[in-house]
């Protein structure tokens, strides 16, 4: 399982930051080609995606791994 993939605020930009990196991945000018890109790199790596607001807060998010919490069916 690979590194959660974070799309953060970065100046007037948005970049993905792979969890625990200083540096990041990409920097885009839109926060949805960012999510795009955290998204596909998730997908490879089987791990998480987290998506924070303007304020750094996380909003959203997905896993595209083992969640060891999943989701139950409720019927």
């Amino acid at each position: 399982m690979g590194k959660n993939q974070h799309v953060v605020p970065h100046n007037r930009e948005w970049a993905v930051k792979g969890a625990g990196n200083s540096k990041a991945t990409r920097v885009v000018p839109t926060q949805a080609e960012a999510i795009q890109i955290a998204q596909d790199i998730a997908r490879n790596q089987k791990s998480d995606t987290k998506i924070h607001g303007r304020d750094g807060r996380i909003r959203a998010g997905n896993s595209y791994g083992n969640d060891p919490f999943p989701p139950r069916d409720k019927k």
